[in-house]
């Protein structure tokens, strides 16, 4: 019986660990597609209005980091997006162990550090094309990345210190 509930708590570890990759996949994917989407139907600075001084998509090629800071500070950036994914990787054992919101929140921001990487890395620029005109312009990798930070945030504040992040992983 004890074998039994071993093997039971190893599947459900492995399909916590392929949701988590499932998750990265997919938010990458999106990202990328959004962003060759725009590439081929827009020409960059090109704005189209979806509610007319409220939200457009507007085709921009960003050189630096969020809200444009640091442009053209390319190599720092992907030295230090490698170093994000490196670190990640290293510790990523020990969030498999914990809650599952936090788990959620670290693989939100990998994915969204991943997918403009992958910009930087083949342009040197990072397409956004999200304008609520209010905001700079963002894409699905920034939304990654901040909700996975608001989700970290939460299980931090919420679930570590309650000790509800013991009974969340099993």
């Amino acid at each position: 019986m004890k074998k039994f509930f071993a093997t039971v708590e190893l599947i459900y570890a492995v399909a916590y660990i392929n949701r988590d990759k499932i998750f990265f996949l997919v938010v990458v994917a999106v990202d990328q597609l959004t962003k060759a989407i725009v590439m081929r139907s827009m020409v960059p600075g090109q704005s189209i209005p979806i509610v007319r001084d409220v939200f457009h998509l507007t085709y921009v090629l960003n050189p630096g980091a969020a809200f444009g800071i640091l442009s053209n500070q390319r190599m720092f950036l992907l030295v230090t997006g490698a170093a994000l994914i490196l670190a990640t990787a290293y510790f990523y054992p020990l969030l498999k162990k914990s809650d599952a919101w936090l788990r959620l929140g670290a693989t939100a921001i990998l994915s969204g550090a991943v997918a403009n990487l992958i910009d930087r890395v083949q342009t040197g620029f990072v397409v956004d094309f999200f304008d609520f005109r209010i905001w700079p312009v963002f894409n699905v990798a920034d939304i990654a990345i901040v909700t996975g930070m608001g989700l970290m945030i939460y299980a931090i504040l919420f679930r570590l210190d309650s000790g509800k992040a013991e009974g969340a992983s099993r």
